[in-house]
């Protein structure tokens, strides 16, 4: 069993690692990421098909659909 602190000073430096790999990863992304003010394609069509999905599942239904459900 570890003691208390021992535990602390391990958990503290992973914290710190993992600080350190989000920060450099946030750099990455920066770098790739466009210069446009503008959402990648990628984001757009992802949001656009969100958007579709949730329109087709919140849509009202004819009693006429209903009936045959």
């Amino acid at each position: 069993m570890t003691h208390p602190a021992t535990h602390l000073s391990l958990a503290a430096h992973r914290d710190r690692e993992l600080r350190a790999q989000a920060a450099d990863w946030a750099r990455a992304q920066e770098a790739v990421r466009p210069a446009t003010g503008r959402p990648a394609l990628r984001t757009r069509v992802g949001w656009t098909l969100v958007d579709l999905g949730l329109r087709l599942a919140t849509t009202p239904r004819t009693a006429v659909a209903t009936a045959r459900a």
